[in-house]
């Protein structure tokens, strides 16, 4: 969260042919037909889980030529997330993430509402996404970070 992945996944969509944006927070959210901080508070962190993997493979299975932006947990709990494609981490320091996010944001996330916990997180999972990731792409500027991701990764795996 806050990172830019569904700003920028929207964007190189754009720019890719035949390209399709997804969020798998969408996807869950529209499959479960109810939003995510319901799902937490009604069924808990592990049937939200459960819904990733089941988004993950439903993914792997029916999706191509997409720009996926998963949920900040997907990785940690579907480690196998490059077999749906290429795997790119948009780094970001969890101190401009919290200058990125509104109130609004950090509100409706159910993991963010203790700060320090977060951090600890965000510390955990940065380890588990750099090693996973098949790019670690710092994102300090949005033109920048496109730039490289075009430049760098989709001249290097695709053809525009």
């Amino acid at each position: 969260m806050g990172s830019g992945k569904s700003t920028i996944g929207r964007i190189l969509a754009k720019k890719l042919k035949n390209s399709y944006f997804l969020d798998t927070d969408s996807l869950i959210e529209h499959f479960e037909n109810r939003k995510i901080s319901e799902i937490f508070a009604n069924d808990g962190e592990e049937y939200f889980r459960n819904c990733e993997k089941r988004v993950f493979n439903w993914i792997k299975e029916n999706v191509q030529n997409s720009i996926i932006s998963t949920g900040g947990g997907l990785p940690m709990f579907v480690p196998e997330i490059k077999e749906a494609g290429i795997v790119i981490y948009l780094k970001v320091e969890f101190d401009d993430i919290i200058k990125r996010l509104t109130d609004e944001e950090i509100a409706k996330r159910p993991l963010f509402q203790n700060i320090e916990k977060a951090k600890e997180l965000f510390e955990k999972r940065d380890k588990v996404y750099t090693e996973l990731a098949n790019y670690v792409i710092k994102n300090n500027d949005l033109e920048n970070t496109i730039k490289k991701i075009e430049d760098n990764i989709i001249m290097r795996e695709y053809i525009i």
